[in-house]
Formats: C-alpha cells, sequence, structure tokens
C-alpha cells in the first residue's frame, strides 16, 4: 500500500491503467491524472482523501493496483451514500472513515481494478475488501461492466445510478451542428436554436484552446471563474490553481479549454478533457451572469467541437435531466458497495433492488421522451 505515486514509475502504472479499451477512463486513473491530485493536496488526508493506494506486484514487476482513499466523507463522488451515513449515525455507530476506490471529483466510468486478467483483477478486489473490514465499508465508484461483474461476484452490492451522454452518428459522423439538430423533433430545433441565438445576441463568442495553446493567464481566469461559481453556491472548490496548472503541462494534449468572451475580454470558460475519441464536460466557471451561456458553454460548444473533430461521444458530468433536451441519452453506470456491519448491508441491499426497478423505469421514461424524432439510444 502506498500513500502517493511518487515511489512508482509513471510508465509502469499506465501499463495497468489502460483497462478496458471500450471504457476510454483510463486518463483518469493514469499516473499523470491522480498525481495532480495527489501532489497538490486536492486529494489528501487533509481534504479528506488519504490515499491507500493497493498495489500488486509479481517477481518485483508492477502488475496491478487499484486507486484506494480512506474517506472522512462523502464529497466529491457523485454516488450519493448520505443516506447511508446518517443511519449508520442514528443507531450510534461510525460510518466514516470509509474505503473508497474512484477518481476524486470525477463521476467518469473507467478501470478501477488495474490489472491485465480477471485473476489479478480479483486479487486487487480480495486486497481491498480484507483492507476494508478495518473500517465500516468498502466503495468502488464508476467501474466498467465487467468489473462490475468481478465486484458482485467477490461478495459486493451492485449499485446503478444514470448519466446523460452524447454519442456522434454511428455511421458517418455528424456533419455539422445543423446536421445534428435535423434528427431532433421540430420543437427542441427550435428551442435550442433559440437559446444559442440569445448568447449570440449579447454579443458572446467562443474561442476553443487546446494543448499548448492554453496559456497561464487562461489558466488563472478559468480558475477564478470556477471558485467564483462554487461560491455562488455557496460551497468551496475541490481543486486549485496548481492542480489545473500540473494537469496543463503533464497532459496538455488532453485538455481542451473553451472560452467565452465579449468585445475580446473573457467571461467565462469550460475545462473538458479527451480520451481516445471521447470529450468528457468537466469544470465550469463565469464572472458573471450570462442567460444561457451555461447550456452554450457546457454542452453546445462541446457538442461543436466533438463533431467538427470527429469524436464520437461526449459526457457532460453527472446528473442533470436538462441534459436530455439537449442531446445527451441517458446511459446507466455502476457503483459496488461493500458493508462490515450484516444487518445494515442487507438492508442496503433490500434498498438498492428496490432502487434498481425504479432505476429501469426512470430510464424507460427518459426514453420516451427522446428530444430525437427516431429514438438513438446509446
Amino acid at each position: 500500500m502506498v500513500e502517493s505515486l511518487a515511489g512508482v514509475p509513471a510508465a509502469a502504472w499506465n501499463a495497468i491503467a489502460k483497462g478496458d479499451p471500450d471504457s476510454a477512463g483510463d486518463l483518469f486513473v493514469s499516473h499523470e491524472f491522480l498525481s495532480a491530485l495527489i501532489d497538490t493536496g486536492c486529494a489528501s488526508a487533509r481534504s479528506g482523501w488519504q490515499p491507500q493506494f493497493v498495489l500488486l506486484e509479481k517477481d518485483e514487476t508492477l502488475v496491478g493496483a487499484m486507486p484506494l482513499f480512506l474517506k472522512s466523507h462523502s464529497y466529491g463522488e457523485y454516488v450519493f451514500d448520505w443516506a447511508w451515513a446518517d443511519a449508520y449515525q442514528r443507531h450510534g455507530l461510525e460510518y466514516y472513515p470509509k474505503l473508497l476506490c474512484a477518481v476524486p471529483f470525477t463521476p467518469v466510468t473507467g478501470p478501477r481494478l488495474l490489472a491485465a486478467n480477471d485473476a489479478d483483477r480479483a486479487r486487487l478486489a480480495a486486497a481491498a475488501l480484507e483492507m476494508s473490514r478495518e473500517v465500516s465499508s468498502l466503495h468502488v465508484l464508476f467501474p466498467p461492466a465487467a468489473e462490475a461483474g468481478l465486484l458482485r461476484a467477490a461478495g459486493m452490492l451492485l449499485r446503478r445510478t444514470v448519466q446523460f451522454h452524447w454519442q456522434n452518428d454511428t455511421d458517418r459522423g455528424y456533419a455539422d451542428f445543423d446536421d445534428f439538430l435535423s434528427r431532433m423533433t421540430r420543437h427542441r430545433r427550435k428551442v435550442i436554436r433559440q437559446e444559442r441565438r440569445r448568447v449570440r445576441e449579447q454579443g458572446i463568442t467562443f474561442r476553443w484552446l487546446r494543448g499548448a495553446e492554453i496559456e497561464r493567464k487562461d489558466w488563472e481566469f478559468f480558475e477564478r471563474c470556477y471558485r467564483r461559481t462554487y461560491a455562488a453556491h455557496r460551497s468551496s472548490p475541490y481543486l486549485s490553481l496548481e492542480f489545473f496548472l500540473q494537469l496543463g503541462a503533464t497532459l496538455p494534449r488532453h485538455c481542451l479549454m473553451i472560452l467565452a468572451e465579449r468585445a475580446g475580454k473573457p467571461v467565462a470558460a469550460t475545462l473538458n478533457l479527451l480520451s481516445e475519441n471521447k470529450l468528457f464536460g468537466r469544470y465550469w466557471g463565469t464572472q458573471e451572469h450570462i442567460p444561457l451561456l451555461h447550456f452554450e458553454c457546457c454542452y453546445y460548444q462541446a457538442i461543436e467541437y466533438a463533431i467538427a473533430h470527429r469524436l464520437q461521444f461526449f459526457e457532460g458530468g453527472a446528473q442533470g435531466e436538462h441534459k436530455l433536451f439537449r442531446g445527451l441519452l441517458p446511459v446507466e453506470t455502476h457503483s459496488a458497495h461493500w458493508l462490515a456491519h450484516p444487518r445494515f448491508a442487507r438492508a442496503i441491499g433490500d434498498y438498492l433492488e428496490r432502487e434498481s426497478a425504479g432505476i429501469t423505469r426512470y430510464v424507460d421514461e427518459l426514453n420516451e421522451h427522446s428530444p430525437f424524432r427516431t429514438q438513438a439510444l446509446l
């Protein structure tokens, strides 16, 4: 077990971080991304994210790893267990600390049991379960379906949640944004065009900055926007300027910043990350309230970029039914949970069964309200 990746060679770690090639999530479990979180203190014992990474070695060669954190709260996870923690407290039990396998502040499906084969993945799961006997519980967030099945076989409870993702035309790719809109119902086309026009009428233009095009002043402006947006919601930001600067320095080709400007002066920005054929909308902020700018900057510009660069998917982050009406369709995601207390484990297992049935009905209802003329599911 290690508390940082400083002593783990990046090449060795990244070789096992590729995981399921269909998940395109290896960027977020890369040595560079996780190190940026840990080295800058964003994921640390002080912030309630104490790294407890499990390493699996054979003949002094790294063959497996699991990004585990000892958590003293449930912030920044996007799979909500606050009610479980409250129930523990009401019964005089301690829910925290707990063990969590996840990428901090990142609700993106991707490999969590980092290994080349199922046998080593099973060994990692067993090691994590053994460690969790010293705390209240173990939680694995946003694993791909194959890993979720392996975790269930290891004795963990599975939970289903819903996100909203955009997918490019699978046959030939959308020619442009208008081509994308042409597949929608007349009402949804009209609403989206009206929203985009209203933003333009306020004098807002956009620039796409990729990699080295993002200068320090751009990072500093973006971080101010990000921090201001959290303050507007009376919350504290998870990430720091140091994190964003390290991300830009170590993973430049994966960074896309979309700047919104008025008369050449930036007023808002989003930071997106790219991995293989996917675009991930991650962080957003603005210096002033401009009606509908959030939808344009976070969704329409990202979709337009994805179309222009022949990307297959765009993930807009966790939650948000409003995304459905802007062309992002429901996709199920998974998490796995093990609780040391037998009675609570049974109670939560029963709850998850009922919740799962509700998720099925919820997804069916969402699909009935697809914005597309011919429903196209991911």
